[in-house]
């Protein structure tokens, strides 16, 4: 393994510690670019203030969400992940025009991920979070 490899992969591992802790200063600086396409949902939050929204629309609903890394693997500019994204809905969740209050109920779902980098840098430019957003719904709604 290479440093530059090694590096990038202690890099999604501190991307996905911070976001646990909330340091969302933190998990910006481990980007050159902030930038998250979600395939789940088809948005795309493109630039520090459209990360950081991300960061406070997500987080209302889940407070406590958090990630247990299952596997990672790099290939070139690109690091892939799979992990548990766990929460419990303790906010409301704006959904489709609407306010879900807040039901207790926990979710842990499998989610695979991959990060972009920059060539020949440690710094992400792109997550891409893979998963069924329904799986979400389904699980405490």
């Amino acid at each position: 393994m290479t440093d530059l490899t090694a590096a990038r992969l202690q890099t999604v591992r501190d991307h996905m510690a911070l976001e646990v802790t909330h340091d969302w200063d933190g998990v910006i600086a481990t980007f050159q670019h902030p930038r998250y396409e979600m395939h789940g949902g088809g948005q795309v939050f493109d630039g520090e203030a459209a990360v950081r929204g991300y960061f406070a629309a997500s987080r209302t609903p889940f407070p406590d969400q958090g990630n247990e890394i299952i596997a990672l693997a790099a290939d070139g500019d690109t690091v892939l992940v799979e992990f548990w994204l766990t929460g419990t809905h303790l906010g409301p969740l704006a959904l489709g025009g609407r306010t879900i209050p807040p039901t207790g109920k926990s979710f842990r779902i499998r989610i695979a991920a991959s990060f972009e980098f920059a060539p020949n840098s440690d710094k992400i430019v792109c997550e891409r979070p893979y998963f069924d957003q329904g799986a979400v719904l389904r699980r405490w709604s």
